[in-house]
């Protein structure tokens, strides 16, 4: 076989992998994965997404804090699109994101009209991380908005719903899927 060809080869999966990166990194390939989420949309039957209620309590007492009905991203298109392009989330609605298994994970604000809280939380349910995302600026994607934390869940919800609240890092999530 001739080495070029090799070469060339290798040059191709190169060229592909690195514009499957940019197009990931971008967002230029959230079309592909629907329409994103609809948070009025109503029940489960006019939905791709199932919901479950979620519940923040203190980690010292117990004392529930607050609930939302969230929105369960369990599949790499819906933790992929998130809330991008949604209009707004109602007070009392928010949206789940899990993960296979806990990892250090990053969040963006791609396409994002609202500021919203990114609340990290550990295989057993207790919050590790708060961001309070702001929304991007009116010539910013959001893309370099980056929110990094430790968990195996992800919860969004209002920007400034968990300060209200009085939920701080250590305070427990509760939720069946």
């Amino acid at each position: 076989m001739d080495s070029r060809w090799v070469v060339y080869g290798a040059a191709a999966i190169a060229f592909v992998a690195a514009a499957g990166l940019l197009a990931l990194s971008t967002g230029a390939i959230a079309p592909l994965f629907g329409d994103g989420y609809d948070p009025t949309a109503g029940d489960d039957s006019e939905s791709d997404y199932e919901h479950t209620t979620v519940t923040v309590v203190d980690g010292e007492t117990g004392a529930e804090l607050g609930s939302v009905e969230a929105a369960i991203a369990d599949t790499f298109g819906k933790r992929y699109l998130g809330l991008s392009d949604t209009e707004e989330l109602p007070e009392n609605r928010g949206m789940i994101f899990v993960h296979d298994e806990p990892g250090e994970y990053t969040y963006v604000m791609r396409e994002m009209s609202f500021g919203i809280d990114i609340v990290f939380i550990d295989a057993d349910g207790t919050i590790t991380t708060i961001h309070e995302a702001p929304a991007p600026g009116p010539n910013e994607d959001g893309n370099d908005h980056e929110y990094v934390g430790e968990g195996q869940y992800v919860l969004e919800v209002n920007e400034g719903w968990m300060a209200d609240r009085g939920v701080d890092v250590g305070d427990e999530v509760r939720f069946e899927l």
